[in-house]
Order: C-alpha cells, then structure tokens, then sequence
C-alpha cells in the first residue's frame, strides 16, 4: 500500500493514519487510492471491529490538493469526476462501514478534510482543531456530503454561514453545535480515542452497525418506516450470539464478552 496512508491493527481494532503531513495530509490521487482501499480492506476484514482514522503531524485534513487540480496548468478539471470516483465513494464507505468509525481530528480539518470527518459515526476533536468549510473560498460548493452533513447537524441557517462565510469553527463550538461528539485536551486527544475505538471494537458489532443503519435511515423515513425498520433490524440483533451474551452478563452481574457475531 501507499505510504500516503498508514494502516495499523491492534486486535479488533484498525487505525487509519492520512500521512501527507508535509501537505496537511491533502488528497492526491495515490491518495485517493490507498485511503479507498484501506476502507474497503476494513470493511471486508471480519476480524476488524472498529476503524480509527486521524492524520499525521499537525493536522487532520486539508481536503484536496490544489495543486493536483490547478486550472492553470490545462484545461480546466471536471470536479465533477473527482467526486464521483474519489469522494463520494469515501463517504459511502464510511456511512456503510458495517462497523464503527471513529475520526480523531488532531488539527485542521478543511473543505473535503472536514467532511470526511463529519462522515464518521462519532467525532472526537482537540481542543485547539479547527473546521472550516473552505469551499467559497476558491468559489465552489461544500461536498464530499458536506451540504448534506452540515445540514442536518447544525440545520440549514448555520451550515449556510459556515459555508457561505468559509470562516474556522473551533473545535468546542463544533460540540457545543452538535456538530462533533466532543473536544478534548489535545494531549489526551490519542488515548481517548483510541479508549473510545478500542470498547467498540470489543462490542457488539452487529447491534452497532444495525444502529448504524437506523440512523442514516431515520433522516428521510417517516416515524412509521422508522418503526417498521426498528423491528425488522431488532430482529436481526436478538438473534445474535452477541444478544444472547449480553442478557446472559446482565443477568449473571458481570461484564458482557462480546464477540461480534
């Protein structure tokens, strides 16, 4: 694999490092390539249980490279293309991770950078990280999901001023919006979430990405599809080994030992 990502594994837990830190781990092409590839290789991997993505050096994501997609060195590029082979693929494999993805943003994450965070199940920022929708600042629209993300975490009058304006949105802010999960001390920002990845990577992996898929879903169901989807994927949970485990623990008072089946 490219050394643009870093891939490493501690049992049931995969940790996904963006390693361009010379470029603010912006994307380029070899890239795109290696991130898609370590996603579809934890999402195929049934001894992975949880994904862990960050960046490397001083920062999470600077969205795209610029320079791979200059203007002024050609014909102009189709956007368009990048999203629909690069981008967008990313995010669908993110939101459909059957299992959970945890990003911890250790620094700036910018256009692309912080949607791809956004996409995440849950979102873990240090105190001093910053995201910021750079898009109106090169004259294009929020994507990689952005206008859909922003949207719904923040509704429709803030994701217009974070998109219209370009202007940073500290990392407490984000939580105190609803935007991320939590900010945390920078120092302790790793421990954290790799605490955080590593008890999900030992849970229930079916319930969570049942749960997954409940959520998403909810943004466009009705409360009677809603319903009719959380009896259908109940179902489905309380036929697990995992279900059975866990009301067994319960009953017997001790920790459940999930093993994701």
């Amino acid at each position: 694999m490219s050394d643009t990502i870093l891939v490493t594994t501690d049992g049931p837990l995969r940790m996904v490092t963006l390693n361009r830190p010379d470029k603010l781990n912006a994307f380029n092409e070899e890239m795109h390539r290696a991130f898609r590839a370590a996603l579809e290789a934890a999402r195929d991997d049934d001894d992975c249980r949880a994904v862990l993505l960050t960046g490397a050096g001083r920062g999470f994501c600077a969205g795209q490279d610029l320079g791979d997609r200059d203007p002024a060195k050609g014909e102009a590029p189709d956007l368009g293309e990048t999203l629909r082979h690069f981008y967008n693929p990313h995010i669908r494999l993110i939101r459909e991770m059957p299992k959970p993805v945890i990003a911890a943003v250790n620094g700036a994450a910018a256009g692309a950078g912080a949607n791809i965070a956004l996409a995440c199940d849950i979102v873990l920022a240090a105190r001093s990280a910053k995201f910021l929708q750079a898009f109106a600042r090169i004259g294009l629209i929020p994507d990689a999901g952005g206008s859909w993300s922003l949207t719904r975490l923040v509704g429709p009058a803030r994701a217009r001023a974070l998109a219209m304006l370009a202007e940073p949105l500290p990392a407490e802010t984000a939580a105190e919006w609803g935007l991320i999960w939590k900010a945390v001390d920078d120092d302790l920002l790793m421990a954290e979430a790799r605490d955080m990845a590593g008890r999900l990577a030992n849970g229930p992996t079916t319930g969570l990405a049942l749960t997954k898929q409940a959520i998403l879903a909810a943004a466009t169901n009705d409360l009677e599809a809603q319903l009719d989807l959380e009896a259908e994927l109940q179902a489905r949970a309380g036929a697990t080994d995992d279900y059975r485990e866990g009301v067994t623990a319960f009953l017997e008072k001790r920790p459940p030992r999930f093993t994701g089946l």
